[in-house]
């Protein structure tokens, strides 16, 4: 879309606002940006000359946002962070290739996808990687990344999305308190606090209705944002935690936890590779996905 030249204002105005509406502060802005004080201060006035509305008002000698300054302010941190993507990309192209910005699973990409990875580097050094962590869905068009490892339901509007594998839900626990407890059946899983992860709220129900239990039991204990949070939970003795096997394999093989129930059950929902349309022809995209389908299928 092309705009009317009125309406692109200079990236030294938007970045002096940037750092003074995140700092609260003309003259942090102004050191941060090694720039003075009055020269941040000119940048803004002429910024809101430009919209024709206060983006900051002053109150007791600081400034604060105006309703309209801190909603311009989201949009103009998002819009130079994806300039600032695109640069760092720019600079770090390489040949035909690139660099690829992916996000992933915190416990997927730890545990299973880096130590996979020195494969990939040895058969495309000409692909450099950078890695953010996300555990919910997000707008490809609004973020500075080029593709995503998602777990859950085959939907993401606007995506190309690859089927990379399932995963076996089992009940594991220290076997400190497996002994403690006697963790020997189905039912002995109700006296010990049931560890959950955040994103899958319905795991140990699932397990429970598998077992012909009451599913509602399955809110009686914490809650953690992570998978490896969650294993080193278990491993602590904090109660009996649900989680993927491929994600405890180290674990298990210790002997820091074991599997005091024998009785898996097969997620109803999968691990993907997602990334938008309009990218699906970028070489280091291309190249990565083909790797990392070719992991999977191994």
């Amino acid at each position: 879309m092309n705009l009317p030249r009125s309406l692109l204002p200079s990236l030294t105005a938007l970045q002096a606002f940037e750092a003074s509406a995140r700092l609260l502060s003309f003259t942090r802005a102004a050191e941060e940006l090694d720039l003075s004080q009055g020269a941040i201060s000119r940048q803004v006035a002429a910024l809101e000359a430009m919209l024709g509305v206060a983006l900051f008002e002053r109150v007791r000698q600081r400034i604060v946002l105006t309703p309209a300054g801190a909603a311009y302010a989201n949009d103009v941190r998002e819009a130079l962070g994806r300039i600032s993507a695109a640069t760092l990309n720019a600079i770090a192209f390489k040949g035909a290739v690139g660099t690829l910005s992916l996000a992933i699973l915190p416990t997927f990409g730890t545990r299973w996808l880096i130590p996979r990875l020195p494969d990939f580097s040895q058969k495309h050094p000409e692909v450099t990687l950078n890695f953010s962590t996300r555990i919910v869905p997000f707008d490809f068009s609004r973020e500075p990344l080029d593709a995503a490892i998602h777990f859950g339901d085959a939907v993401w509007p606007g995506a190309v999305m690859h089927r990379l594998m399932g995963e076996a839900i089992i009940p594991v626990a220290s076997p400190t308190l497996v002994n403690r407890l006697g963790l020997h059946a189905p039912e002995d899983v109700l006296k010990a606090p049931l560890l959950r992860q955040a994103t899958r709220p319905h795991a140990w129900g699932e397990w429970l209705s598998a077992q012909g239990l009451d599913p509602e039991r399955a809110l009686n204990g914490p809650s953690f944002e992570q998978f490896a949070m969650v294993a080193q939970a278990a491993v602590a003795g904090l109660g009996l935690a649900i989680v993927p096997r491929f994600l405890v394999e180290d674990e298990l093989k210790s002997g820091a936890l074991m599997i005091p129930l024998a009785k898996p059950i097969e997620s109803r929902q999968a691990y993907w590779f997602v990334y938008p349309e309009q990218k699906k022809d970028r070489p280091a995209l291309k190249a990565f996905r083909d790797w990392l389908l070719a992991q999977c299928e191994a």
